[in-house]
């Protein structure tokens, strides 16, 4: 009961974000709640939606920090010399640019970390985007793709050192023969770009980029306040706010700080050393606040989402009802059962109750017909794609919230490429002999 009325939950919300029936942050609040009270959950919802929110407040306070930072960073006007040079190099052609994001987010992607490769990636190429007249839904969705290639299979990855771990699981012989299948998915993501690059060329032509003067990240904000206000760049403080920049993502990826007092910190640090006055000060904050707190609201929606998921123990019940319906017959397939499943089971779910809740049991399962459970870790991989299309996940916020786009509207648009990305994934694995067919 409990499972169906889980399920029945994920299809109402999804549907109604989906088809802009309903705003993410209401959906993700009403629903859920919604839903517990039909299923007798009334009296212990309150606390169960506490410790959603107290689960979600790190990731809460980084994503709201981490805007106000690179809306500083992008006033003072740190990246428009990378934008003049990109400019310079693709000529205006909106092909090249979206075959540029794939290559630059990829490349970011190395490091495994959806925050850091959406804040560089976004940062960097979001003004030329809105300057020719892109869709921005592009950019969110390669550099979505992206990332699910780099940090779903790389050892340091998320979703791949929790498999790991949660399967005592040697990472060289998980990640090596997955090798060939990052490669492979590398390519695809580029020549997605390649096929959505084409779309926007037919769509806006090329550009001439002489028609074109940089003068600062100011010229590509849409917001009048910003716009009617005088330039706003620091360019003599360029190299001091590169040096806080990469001095802040070497912090980040090193793990001395947690990454939300992190950028408070450089938040702060970028207010003054940028903007001294306090009338200045307040400018900037004023200018970036109505899109972090758009973010940092929706977060905590989601804390409450994933509170009450978990908290009524829907998602078991939904993870144990999905398991038993494999059939005795189909055992010998499970690798690419546990591929093909790992798409809505991560949708629904976090990374941290798939891995550790749900793959040791399709590891178990797996262990009585004779397949090694390491194929079971390198499946449950393969479906990262579409996990990162969930609301469940913070970064994903992130990413809608910087390019100014709607969660629904994002989904809408790269949800069958996240999809065809996973099946990609899941043939290559097989080709390659990281899976085994049956």
């Amino acid at each position: 009961m409990l499972a169906l009325l889980g399920f029945t939950m994920i299809i109402v919300f999804t549907y109604l974000i989906m088809s802009k029936r309903m705003s993410p942050i209401v959906a993700l609040m009403v629903i859920p709640l919604l839903f517990a009270v039909i299923g007798g959950f009334g009296k212990g919802v309150g606390d169960m939606m506490l410790e959603g929110l107290k689960q979600v407040a790190p990731s809460a306070a980084m994503l709201l920090f981490a805007i106000l930072y690179f809306g500083v960073m992008i006033d003072a006007g740190l990246f428009d010399p990378l934008i003049k040079q990109l400019l310079k190099i693709v000529k205006g052609d909106p092909l090249k640019i979206v075959i540029g994001t794939a290559l630059l987010s990829l490349l970011v992607a190395l490091d495994g970390d959806g925050t850091t490769t959406y804040m560089i990636t976004v940062s960097a190429l979001l003004p030329l985007y809105k300057r020719l007249n892109m869709s921005p839904l592009v950019l969110t969705t390669v550099a979505m793709l992206s990332l699910s290639i780099m940090s779903s299979m790389t050892p340091w990855g998320g979703p791949a050192t929790r498999a790991i771990v949660s399967l005592h699981l040697d990472a060289s012989e998980f990640f090596i023969p997955l090798l060939p299948t990052l490669i492979g998915g590398a390519l695809w993501v580029i020549f997605t770009g390649y096929i959505l690059g084409k779309k926007e060329r037919r769509r806006l032509g090329a550009i001439d980029i002489e028609q074109f003067e940089l003068k600062s990240s100011l010229a590509f904000a849409e917001d009048a306040s910003l716009t009617s206000q005088e330039d706003i760049t620091q360019p003599k403080k360029i190299w001091i706010n590169l040096a806080l920049t990469i001095a802040l993502m070497v912090v980040l990826v090193s793990g001395i700080w947690s990454v939300s007092v992190l950028f408070m910190i450089g938040f702060a640090l970028a207010l003054m050393i940028n903007y001294p006055k306090l009338e200045d000060q307040k400018e900037r904050l004023m200018a970036h606040a109505g899109n972090a707190l758009t973010v940092a609201a929706l977060v905590f929606a989601a804390g409450i989402f994933t509170g009450i998921l978990s908290g009524t123990k829907m998602v078991d019940e939904m993870a144990s009802l999905l398991i038993h319906l494999v059939p005795d017959s189909l055992g010998s397939f499970l690798p690419t059962i546990v591929a093909l499943t790992s798409m809505p089971f991560t949708f629904v779910m976090s990374n941290d109750a798939y891995y550790f809740g749900v793959l040791p049991i399709f590891a178990e399962t797996a262990a009585s017909y004779g397949i090694d459970p390491m194929e079971i870790a390198r499946a449950s991989v393969l479906g990262q794609p579409v996990h990162l299309l969930s609301p469940l996940v913070a970064s994903t916020f992130l990413l809608v919230g910087m390019v100014g786009v709607d969660l629904g509207e994002h989904q809408r648009f790269a949800f069958k490429w996240a999809i065809l990305t996973s099946l990609v994934l899941i043939v290559l694995a097989i080709i390659t002999g990281a899976l085994t067919l049956f």
